[in-house]
């Protein structure tokens, strides 16, 4: 459970003042507050206070009747002077507004607008909270922040899951002020809550969030400079305190929960926030947690496990039933997917009518997720992933959750694992490895491809994600279904060079970190002055602080009467140094304390100081855990307490005893009650212990099944080395031609783009130029060292000043930009921007080409001086096609024939002259079709202007492009007076 107030821990900060409302750009916070039960009140609390201008939007989804008219809206408009609605269909949310949802279906979020729908399955629970926060994770991401408060049940659970795994925030209400606890509870059981608060507290602590020092960005945006540092040091730091490097996790995904933290905590620099952390080693353990967080459901995309149901029978097939059926499941978090894939192939191998045996192994490096895959438990809201047939037949309900049932559970395996560093599992039929690639860097997928090549069974299957793939891998495996990624091992050579990846040693050990962790907390997150300062408070005696497993922290006063070093080699743990009498009342009192926040005493122990029985001493004993501040929190103070000898009075009718046999009797007093209590506390844990004795011999039966396969393997090695050699030897070789190929295909390519005489330039996404053609450097400066400069940095000799603008526009848009521009030269060019898609169809950057289209345009210009010349020449001339037909006439000619253009164009032109003159123009076109100019062709009549003058026509052919006859050309000429 986080802290409510962790800012008043984080060292000195520069003041957060909030952003005037708006500055925040169009994304907002958008609130999730779920209340059933009780919450009325809870509701009051936290909204009255809120200020009116807090930049965030709120809805509230409360379980209502169907068929009930809801009152809440005018209720919450009473209390608060912020605008409440109702939540209608289609309603677009927007800041400083509080939005209500109504009786009955669901509401989910869309791009920022509700939608109301109706619920899908009629028997299932109604948990409208779920439904809610699990649409507003998927939709604002980052952005989303849920608030569960007062309620029965356990709705809320699983979309505040959904919200942390996005990079949102989550609160609860404190079990305590909440009228029906059954809501925080199963919120606060996923440890996942970021602040535990009393209603009426949650409204300061929100705005400080939202108004932080780190908004929320794009999760494709640049590491800042400032961060890329530190970012190393906060890696060296969960290394050392838990035994993980995440520097191989992709940077914008660490970036994005780490900034998360220091908004939680109001720090204001990511150096500021490497030294909380070597301040406050527990906030290492919640980062760790934060980078663990991972979305699942029980069948998450439905149509992905369908297509899987359809590649399994003929993977069952290649099976006996004399052999086992083995699946592994990396990163399987809390289980839903293992039981999900035990499910599926439990319907297939009945369909089948087959019964082998089935193990799915589950690992993950959350310890406490494996804790829930292993108990099988889940909240009721998984009733909205799983259809009813498969939830009554394959769960049982167990208050208020569903817990899966034993026979399917009998199928699966569930073990710490780091997929990274352990050895994997062998000789497995099905991998499913879904949304975890996708946290890792190109180098660590191309490193664990090969891994799981190796150790799947020759046609075996590999399941991944929907946004993962195989990339350029694609000799080790063959496409099964290319939509929902599932994919068959290949049988190649180059497969078994992923033994040699293999790590040499396992990952650090949870006991090997801790001494770590004890170490370093011992040399530089303790100061002598601040735990002197702590003793001197408690006037505390002859003391030593211990870590939960006893290493030795910091020793205070003299302790040489109750500690001693252990023979051999130097330990640092009081449970090796304690002195004969003292070992177990402190053994028992170390694990009281750390279950419990008050202080455990135990009284009367007798210690040897030295070897015999009368040189020892009566101490009493307590040990008190640690609550604050934050870099002592669990930590455990032992402290040592001398007491007097008892005076023994023996009555006058008995025989006195010596002082020796006095002595021995006490001590055998003592030792029995020690030892009674001792047994009670073993017979405690014995019963606690029984449980993971279970699992632990589920887990030693299928670590003895790796071991014996493991030999096997090993036995084979020798022939697989002596092989490989002589495989290199032949990939080697192709290598080498692939080189040549590729060098050849480059030249080819070049050549091409220089003889096609178009400048051209390929940009990156950052605008930086990639390659260029000869052509390109005649209108930009380019010299070969400009390849990785940024465009906007070039010269050039266009006349034209958004180019960069306009790349950046093709970008966002996925849209062609055509312009026509000219150079400072005086010649035209045609420009074309359009985006650069690479061969997975990924868009990567910018293409512009430059086609000189000077001649076209010196080519439009004397078109139009012709075209003039045609419209205003003194003579009246007409274009007819090749049988006479006017198609078009200046104005002089309209003046002449006295007609207007509408009346003329389209007639043949014989029909201006009476027909006496009809076989004289049928001769003159007859003529000119032939190809002979016809010159001053008498025909008096034709003229029917306001002059009656008698004129001559003239007649040319016309030819196109490729001199072929096209058009006549007909000059009238009027004879003067």
């Amino acid at each position: 459970m986080k802290s409510p107030t962790p800012a008043k821990r984080a060292p000195a900060r520069e003041k957060v003042v909030p952003p005037p409302s708006g500055s925040r750009g169009a994304r907002f916070p958008i609130v999730g507050i779920g209340s059933s039960a009780g919450g009325l009140e809870a509701l009051y609390e936290l909204l009255r206070p809120m200020p009116l201008d807090t930049g965030m939007a709120f809805v509230v989804i409360s379980h209502q009747h169907p068929g009930y008219v809801s009152l809440l809206p005018e209720l919450l408009g009473k209390i608060t002077a912020i605008p409440v609605l109702a939540a209608t269909d289609g309603l677009r949310l927007e800041p400083n507004h509080i939005y209500v949802s109504q009786p009955g279906g669901h509401l989910a979020l869309q791009g920022g607008v509700l939608q109301r729908l109706d619920a899908e399955n009629k028997e299932a629970p109604h948990l409208p909270i779920d439904y809610f926060l699990r649409s507003l994770a998927a939709d604002q991401q980052d952005q989303a922040i849920c608030i569960i408060l007062s309620g029965a049940g356990s709705d809320g659970t699983l979309g505040l899951r959904a919200i942390k795994g996005e990079s949102g925030m989550a609160m609860v209400q404190q079990v305590e002020s909440a009228k029906y606890s059954g809501m925080p509870s199963s919120a606060l059981a996923t440890d996942l809550a970021d602040f535990v608060l009393p209603p009426g507290d949650m409204s300061n602590q929100l705005c400080s969030y939202t108004h932080g020092p780190y908004p929320a960005r794009s999760s494709t945006e640049k590491i800042p400079a400032d961060l890329a540092q530190p970012l190393q040091k906060i890696f060296v730091l969960l290394r050392a305190r838990t035994g993980h490097d995440f520097s191989a996790y992709k940077p914008n995904t660490i970036r994005r929960r780490i900034e998360r933290r220091m908004n939680l905590h109001q720090i204001s620099g990511p150096a500021l926030y490497v030294r909380y952390l070597q301040e406050n080693p527990h906030e290492l353990d919640h980062l760790f947690q934060e980078l663990l967080i991972s979305v699942t459901t029980f069948f998450r995309d439905p149509d992905a496990f369908t297509a899987l149901a359809g590649a399994l029978p003929a993977l069952i097939q290649l099976n006996s039933d004399e052999h086992s059926f083995r699946a592994w499941v990396p990163g399987c978090a809390s289980g839903e997917e293992v039981f999900s894939l035990a499910i599926l192939l439990r319907e297939n191998l009945e369909a089948a009518k087959r019964r082998c045996e089935v193990q799915i192994f589950g690992t993950d490096l959350d310890t406490q997720a494996i804790e829930v895959a292993r108990s099988g438990r889940y909240p009721e809201g998984i009733s909205t992933d799983i259809v009813p047939l498969r939830l009554a037949r394959y769960f049982t309900r167990e208050d208020q959750g569903y817990r899966i049932r034993k026979e399917v559970r009998e199928m699966t395996i569930f073990a710490l694992q780091n997929v990274i560093k352990d050895p994997p599992f062998t000789k497995l039929d099905l991998i499913s490895c879904r949304n975890l690639l996708i946290y890792f860097n190109a180098d660590l997928q191309r490193r664990l491809l090969p891994i799981f090549h190796y150790a799947l069974k020759p046609g075996g299957l590999l399941f991944l994600g929907t946004s993962e793939n195989i990339g350029r891998l694609g000799e080790l495996f063959e496409v099964v279904d290319k939509k929902w990624k599932i994919f068959r091992r290949k049988e190649t050579a180059i497969g078994s060079r992923s033994v040699m990846n293999f790590p040499a040693q396992p990952a650090i050990a949870p006991v090997q970190a801790h001494g770590l962790i004890a170490a370093q907390l011992s040399h530089e997150s303790i100061t002598n002055k601040l735990v002197d300062r702590l003793l001197l408070e408690r006037f505390c005696p002859a003391s030593v602080l211990v870590s939960e497993r006893g290493e030795v922290i910091y020793i205070h006063g003299r302790t040489g009467d109750y500690l001693e070093p252990s023979p051999g080699q130097p330990r640092l743990n009081i449970l090796d140094m304690a002195r004969e009498g003292l070992l177990p009342e402190l053994a028992s009192a170390l694990r009281q304390a750390y279950g419990q926040d008050e202080v455990v005493l135990r009284e009367g122990i007798r210690v040897r100081t030295r070897g015999a029985a009368s040189d020892s001493i009566l101490i009493n004993l307590s040990v008190q855990k640690f609550q604050g501040p934050e870099s002592l929190r669990g930590l455990l103070l032992v402290s040592f307490l001398p007491q007097p000898e008892p005076v023994s009075v023996s009555p006058q009718h008995l025989i006195p005893l010596s002082p020796s046999e006095t002595g021995v009797v006490e001590e055998l007093k003592r030792e029995l009650q020690n030892t009674r209590t001792s047994l009670e506390n073993t017979i405690e844990e014995l019963a606690s212990s029984n449980e993971q004795l279970k699992s632990a011999n589920e887990e030693l039966q299928s670590t003895n099944e790796e071991l014996q396969s493991t030999n096997e393997e090993l036995e084979t090695s020798k022939e697989e080395l002596q092989s490989l050699n002589e495989e290199l030897n032949t990939v080697n070789a192709e290598l080498q031609s692939t080189v040549e190929n590729l060098s050849h295909t480059n030249d080819d390519m070049q050549n091409l783009l220089n003889s096609t005489d178009v400048a051209t330039i390929f940009l990156d996404g950052a605008l930086n130029i990639k390659r260029y053609t000869e052509q390109a450097c005649r209108l930009i400066s380019l010299i070969p060292t400009d390849v990785g400069r940024p465009l906007a940095h070039l010269t050039s000799k266009l006349v034209y000043s958004s180019l960069v603008e306009d790349c950046r526009e093709v970008l966002r848009t996925l849209a062609f930009k055509i312009v026509e521009l000219r150079s400072r030269e005086g010649r035209w060019y045609l420009m074309r921007i359009m985006p650069y898609r690479t061969i997975d169809n990924v868009i990567d950057g910018v293409v512009i080409t430059l086609v000189d289209i000077n001649q076209v345009k010196v080519a439009e210009k004397s078109l139009l001086r012709m075209s003039k010349v045609f419209l205003d020449g003194p003579e009246s001339i007409l274009i007819l096609d090749l049988s006479g037909t006017i198609l078009a006439l200046n104005d002089e000619a309209e003046r002449d024939l006295g007609r207007s253009r509408h009346e003329l164009i389209g007639k043949p032109f014989q029909r201006l002259a009476p027909s006496s003159e009809k076989p004289t123009l049928d001769s003159a076109l007859a003529r000119c079709l032939s190809g002979e100019i016809v010159r001053d062709v008498a025909c008096p009549s034709l003229s029917k202007g306001e002059l009656e003058l008698p004129g001559t026509i003239t007649l040319q052919m016309l030819t196109d492009e490729r001199a072929q006859p096209d058009a006549i050309c007909l000059l009238i000429k009027r004879l003067q007076a």
